[in-house]
């Protein structure tokens, strides 16, 4: 239905901006958008409505058995239960310090300090920061950028009104085409992120060197790759460091962008545009007034800019690579074997307790 949406969406956005729309259509076209938001709605509706009949069959049919509890105690194994509260709150402190440089396996459940201590946390930071730091500088400048090559206004707009429809696809298809390709060509996921990277430097190209039409396929290419990192990005986290302080370690991650974001766009892009356009203020025999914005045209407001971008951005995608090097074990074994054993365990034991009837197990009890 996303997908039915932004599809929808793009097909409107190119209409209008070829055909002149009347109030009959604008009519039409808000209702049917309005119509594909409500209808997940439904979907919401129409499972919990099943959960309900579900849950009513149950209560007939009566309560069912709660699954049996097992306390198992390793051997030579102290219980913590048994210490003092002060015992445990130092053995607490002194085993989460002494371990923040002895992480566990990858793919097992990193302390907060462990994963921000990891050797690969940072490398995934690094290139975050500047392999996603260029694209989101583009879509911050966009309508400058425009502008200064030359592009009429109204396609200034739809660029802006289309790159977050691509900014979507990017996420919805690297989502599901990285699970198709991990588990079925052990392709390693840091490897499909370095590639995103190099992929966003073709049109970080078409904007530096003024491509005719460039800038149209750029803000496909930018959009969709600024939209692919975060779904690698946020599940390569949860990969190598667990889940148990996900949400954590890759907000920890994801800080990497913003600040990316801020030395591309505003102290290499902004600081070499307003450069520029000064100098051509001078050329022109103006001086700037206080609070006067400054506007440049031509290629050069952004060329340096983006050239260093592209090589920001391959040095993002060669830092992916030490990653790929390092992981390359682990994402050639079965990265997903820890969930599918806790799935039989835990089916296992559902099997188990519903041979054991209500009677038994207050017996047992």
């Amino acid at each position: 239905m996303s997908l039915g949406l932004a599809a929808f969406l793009l097909i409107i956005t190119i209409i209008q901006k070829s055909v002149h729309f009347t109030r009959t259509a604008y009519y039409c076209s808000t209702s049917s958008m309005l119509l594909l938001l409500i209808l997940p709605l439904g979907v919401a509706i129409v499972e919990e409505y099943k959960i309900w009949k579900i849950r009513k069959m149950d209560l007939v049919g009566g309560d069912p058995p709660q699954p049996l509890k097992i306390f198992t105690q390793k051997p030579n194994q102290k219980n913590s239960a048994t210490l003092p509260l002060a015992e445990q709150t130092i053995q607490e402190k002194v085993s989460c310090w002494r371990s923040i440089f002895k992480p566990p396996n990858r793919g097992e459940d990193y302390t907060i300090l462990q994963g921000i201590f990891s050797i690969d946390m940072l490398i995934l930071f690094l290139s975050t920061a500047f392999g996603h730091g260029g694209t989101v500088a583009v879509v911050n400048n966009l309508g400058q950028i425009g502008t200064s090559l030359g592009y009429p206004a109204h396609s200034i707009t739809t660029f802006a009104s289309l790159i977050s429809i691509w900014i979507y696809l990017g996420k919805v298809v690297i989502g599901v085409s990285s699970e198709f390709i991990i588990t079925k060509l052990k392709f390693p996921r840091p490897l499909m992120l370095a590639s995103i990277h190099l992929l966003s430097c073709i049109g970080h190209l078409l904007i530096a060197f003024n491509v005719p039409n460039g800038l149209y396929v750029a803000s496909i290419i930018i959009g969709f790759c600024l939209g692919a990192n975060s779904p690698l990005l946020f599940t390569i986290v949860s990969e190598l460091f667990g889940l148990k302080y996900y949400s954590t370690l890759y907000n920890i991650g994801g800080m990497a962008s913003p600040i990316g974001s801020y030395l591309l766009s505003v102290k290499i892009t902004g600081h070499l545009y307003d450069k520029e356009a000064k100098k051509q203020m001078a050329a022109l025999g103006l001086a700037r007034k206080p609070g006067e914005e400054l506007n440049c045209n031509g290629t050069v407001c952004f060329k340096l800019s983006f050239i260093i971008i592209i090589a920001v951005t391959i040095f993002g995608a060669l830092v992916s690579l030490i990653l790929v090097f390092r992981t390359r074990k682990f994402y050639r074994s079965d990265i997903y074997k820890k969930f599918k054993e806790e799935a039989r365990t835990a089916e296992t034991e559902i099997g188990m307790t519903q041979k054991v009837g209500p009677s038994d197990q207050a017996r047992e009890g």
